[in-house]
């Protein structure tokens, strides 16, 4: 699994899940035994759970890079590995 951002303890991963097919463009956020997924457009929780502030953080940081966020989605759905994203 890819990590594409690393930032305030917080490791961020993007990746293709082989033979299921992902409609909803999306990103996996972890913080010591919590793990979360979040829509990129709008940055929104899908699933799981982080601690408040660190949860305010990767949305915050979703925001800011949306549009790379959506070209790493890009990326992914086509085969190719994301790119790295700067953290806050």
């Amino acid at each position: 699994m890819p990590t594409i951002a690393n930032f305030h303890g917080l490791a961020v991963y993007m990746y293709l899940e082989r033979g299921v097919p992902h409609r909803l463009p999306h990103f996996h956020a972890y913080y010591g035994e919590y793990q979360a997924s979040f829509s990129i457009d709008p940055p929104n929780l899908l699933a799981g759970s982080l601690p408040r502030r660190q949860m305010r953080l990767v949305l915050a940081w979703a925001e800011l890079h949306q549009a790379a966020l959506m070209a790493n989605w890009e990326r992914v759905q086509n085969g190719q590995a994301p790119e790295r994203i700067e953290g806050i």
